[in-house]
């Protein structure tokens, strides 16, 4: 089959209503593209997270390029989330595989993993900028021990959630990244987030292609609609009130997080 032949035309046009809207949002793709190929097209679960994992980590590359190139990553906090992510995603895995795959008690697992990942995105979202000032006015310095060991630890849950349900590595990694380094500018949070989710995604989704649970020509049509959408998504950026799109978003990701639960 060629790669033309390959191409699902509701996939892409579903890829770049998606990629629009992280482009104009920022929220992350996975909060958005597992549900929509769960509960819309009937996906099994491992196939749809294996599927955006893989997903994730071709387009975000592209945007730790870009931050690399603005020298907006802090790479030493980059390794520190990889020591705990890293170890986690692969014994998450093992988990996984250890139950057999496919089956129901793997789908059930993927299925409230995902909606509590969303659950928890969904106030990430909507008060990042107020949890960032709190942050900066009453947070006291941890020491670096503390810091660098409390980062270790979000990398292992991030690399749990992430390799169970492909979401989490945006909002939710972000938001407590900014409570550990309140002194570090939004931006080099944002670029070494986005840095970090690219080893994870990458082995994760590797993991679920070596379990069979990636579907090529759907990742292939998701890509062709979600990279135009990711461009176009970009220049209407503060067209619309962030404060509107945050509450929406929010509402979204809970309901949706209720209904996988």
């Amino acid at each position: 089959m060629s790669v033309l032949h390959a191409i699902q035309p509701l996939y892409s046009l579903s890829g770049l209503v998606i990629g629009f809207l992280v482009g104009m949002t920022g929220v992350g793709g996975g909060s958005l593209m597992t549900p929509l190929l769960i509960l819309v097209f009937g996906i099994h679960p491992q196939t749809a997270v294996g599927t955006d994992l893989l997903y994730a980590s071709i387009t975000k590359s592209v945007g730790t390029g870009v931050h690399g190139f603005k020298k907006s990553v802090d790479w030493p906090v980059v390794m520190r989330l990889c020591a705990g992510s890293v170890p986690a995603a692969a014994l998450s895995l093992w988990f996984l595989h250890s139950l057999g795959m496919p089956s129901a008690t793997t789908s059930r697992i993927i299925s409230v993993t995902l909606g509590i990942a969303l659950l928890l995105t969904a106030p990430s979202v909507l008060f990042r900028e107020k949890i960032k000032a709190w942050a900066s006015r009453n947070t006291r310095p941890l020491s670096p021990t503390t810091t660098s060991l409390l980062t270790v630890i979000l990398g292992f849950v991030l690399g749990v959630l992430v390799s169970i349900s492909s979401v989490g590595a945006g909002a939710i990694g972000v938001t407590v990244l900014v409570l550990l380094y309140p002194s570090i500018p939004t931006s080099r949070i944002v670029g070494s987030d986005i840095a970090h989710a690219v080893p994870l995604t990458l082995i994760a989704g590797f993991g679920h292609w070596l379990m069979g649970a990636v579907n090529v020509p759907m990742l292939l049509s998701l890509l062709l609609g979600s990279i135009p959408g990711i461009i176009l998504g970009s220049l209407f950026t503060g067209h619309v009130r962030e404060s509107v799109q945050r509450s929406t978003l929010a509402i979204v990701l809970l309901v949706v997080g209720l209904r996988l639960i």
